[in-house]
This record gives structure tokens, sequence and C-alpha cells, in this order.
């Protein structure tokens, strides 16, 4: 087969920028005919908002770019995974008037949510779901905490929702989660063109032996992320078992100070995963939803259990006593008894590692993922319409 996939990158390296050449990689090394095409949110940091809102409805740039990659390449299938603000639904219409099914993974709610998110002050936040205009996160200037670049981003999704553009000009969606597609078809999404499809872990990084006494946190330090319950559960703790922090952000300083945790910085993924082999269990107390952390499918497999926020997608793939613990999301007391409780606990954390390494090779490898990729392409096309 045929195959472009498209990408708009961050500014901040993340798990859908990993997820994007991942997927390529794999289809290329399964024999297919793969183009990469990636834009840069970098190139963007000079425009003025007005310009990046206007690229945001609709880049005609960003289309033409595609056309003429496309008639070199001639794609079956163009795969998209961010088009924000770059590519824009300009791509879309430019991969079908090219003959292509179009294929979009949903890695965050930003159809739904201006914030993309689907949070606001820390806690889940449905208040846009469904509405043709998400003025309440206008209101609260969801988006970069501006009013104006929200009314922007919310403007880009009321159009193409008005001009059909989610429902028409895409084949099939990729959600994470059955949470995540439940989402998405309440936002208005076609219920029967939402499949669910997980992330992946490539290379395996093989199970570690988990005898590095410690913690590990992995991920960006900010709000959403529960860095205060972390905090706060570590002093009620007494700093044991220690934890290790990895990442960078702006509550970095949150954490700093508090007894038993020590602050490493951004690391390579390497690194992450040679701590993952080593920790007792990872730690992941968000507060938002998330779409699908690769964090917590690295520590799987790593045969790393997972103390995680009984809450969206972490409460759907960490089943509770089997591949690590639930917590009530932002109560520092329960995450701080589950801790203890694993802690006091090493023959049943020792069952939780063997069980979530089975879990990642039951759903999470690339053999796994290359199997529901190509069963979702060959859908695609063979459904477009």
């Amino acid at each position: 087969m045929r195959i472009l996939t498209a990408h708009n990158y961050y500014l901040e390296p993340g798990g859908e920028d990993q997820v994007f050449r991942s997927e390529a990689h794999l289809l290329e090394r399964r024999g297919h005919a793969v183009l990469q095409h990636s834009v840069d949110n970098r190139s963007a940091l000079e425009m003025s908002r007005l310009g990046i809102a206007t690229a945001a409805v609709w880049n005609r740039a960003s289309g033409r770019g595609l056309g003429r990659l496309m008639t070199g390449h001639r794609p079956e299938l163009v795969h998209f995974h961010n088009t924000f603000p770059l590519l824009s639904p300009a791509c879309y219409h430019t991969a079908r008037e090219g003959g292509a099914a179009v294929v979009q993974t949903l890695h965050n709610y930003r159809l739904l949510c201006p914030g993309a998110l689907l949070e606001r002050d820390a806690a889940p936040c449905e208040s846009c779901l469904g509405r043709r205009l998400a003025w309440p996160g206008v209101l609260h200037g969801c988006y970069r905490a501006s009013r104006a670049a929200t009314a922007a981003l919310a403007a880009m999704t009321a159009v193409h929702r008005a001009a059909v553009t989610w429902s028409h000009a895409v084949d099939l969606y990729v959600a994470l989660t059955q949470f995540a597609r439940e989402r998405f078809v309440k936002g208005g999404l076609p219920a029967a063109k939402i499949v669910v499809k997980p992330n992946f872990v490539w290379p395996d990084p093989g199970s570690g032996r988990g005898g590095g006494g410690y913690a590990l946190f992995a991920g960006r330090l900010s709000q959403e992320k529960g860095l205060e319950t972390l905090a706060t559960a570590w002093r009620l703790l007494d700093g044991t078992p220690p934890l290790k922090a990895a990442g960078e952000g702006p509550l970095a300083g949150t954490l700093a100070g508090v007894p038993g945790i020590e602050l490493l910085g951004r690391l390579t993924r390497e690194d992450v995963l040679g701590l993952m082999r080593e920790a007792s269990f990872l730690v992941f107390p968000s507060l938002c939803y998330e779409g699908l952390p690769m964090a917590i499918l690295e520590a799987f497999a790593c045969g790393l259990p997972v103390i995680a926020s009984r809450l969206g997608a972490m409460a759907e793939v960490v089943e509770d006593g089997r591949t690590g613990l639930l917590f009530t999301p932002g109560d520092a007391g329960d995450l701080a008894a589950r801790i203890a409780w694993a802690v006091t606990h090493p023959v049943e954390v020792g069952r939780m590692r063997s069980e979530a390494r089975a879990e990642f090779e039951a759903r999470y490898t690339a053999g796994k993922n290359y199997q529901a990729l190509i069963e979702i392409y060959e859908r695609a096309r063979s459904t477009r319409n």
C-alpha cells in the first residue's frame, strides 16, 4: 500500500510526535511505501495571531504543498495525526481530491475543546462538548489563557462543523480508548466512523528487575498532571520511598525541596526507559482525562506497575489490583495510602510487574498495532464516500 502520513509538530516534543514517527517506521518495515510529511510550529512563531487563526481554518499553502507530494507519491491513503494549526482541514480535501482515503487519529480532544484536554482549573470539564460554538471555552480563555486566541480556535471548529468537514472529509477516525470514543460521539462525530486503536511501544525495551527501590514520575511538570497532589502525597509519606521525577514544566518548583523527591529534568526516552526498568512503580496522578499516555504503555513494556488517577484513559488502561493501583483524582491522602500499600506488599507488586508486562504483550506491541492499523486502512479505503 502507498501511504502518506502527515503531522504538525508541536513546540514541545510529546507523545503524538513519537507515535507519528513510530507508525510510519512500522509500516515501512512491513514493506509499505510510506511518505512522511510534517510541518513544525516553530515556523509559526513569527506569525501574527490573525495569521495563525486564518491558517488553522484553511491553509491554502499547506493544501497545495500536500497536493504536490501526492502527485509524486500517489498514495492510496493519507493518515493525519495533528493538523493544528498549520496543516488545517484544507489538507483533508486535498487528499480526497487526489483519490486517497483519509484517516485521522484523535490524539487529543481539540475538535471538542479549545484547550484540547477537556479540562479547566485542574478538573475535567465538558462545558463545550456538543456545542456548535465552544463559547464557554472562549469565556474562560482555555487556549493559551487568551480569549482572543480561544475565539479563533473555536471559530475554526465551528466553521468546519457547519461545513460538515468532520463528518464528510474524513473516512475514519482513530480514538485511542473506548472512553475517548464515547466523548467524541457525544461531541457530535459520527459513531460509525470512529474506531478504537491504542498506541504502541517500539522498540520493545524489555522487562526490568525493579530493584532500584524508588518510585518514578515521568511527564510534563504542569498543573493538569497532578503535581500538587504528588508533592502533598510525598510530604505525607515523609519522603519514603524516594521519587525520581523526570520532566520539565512550569510547576517544577512545586516538587523542589519536597523530601524524597529528586528532580531529574528532561531526559532522553532511553534514559526514562532505563529508570522504568529499575523503578518499583510509576506514579501518574493526572487531573485530566488524558489521551493514552505513552508513559503508561512504556511502563507496562518494562514490567512496571502504575499507580494512577481513577479517571479517563487511566481508569480504562490500568486494571486496579492487576497492572497497578487506582486512586481518587486529586486526593493526596488516597495516593499516599496506595503508595504505602505498594511499599509494604512487595509480593503483590511483583505479581503486578508480571501482569503489566503481559498486558503490554497482549495489547501494545508493534505487531498488534500493525494488524489493527492495516484493518483500519482497508476499512477506510472500502468505505471511502
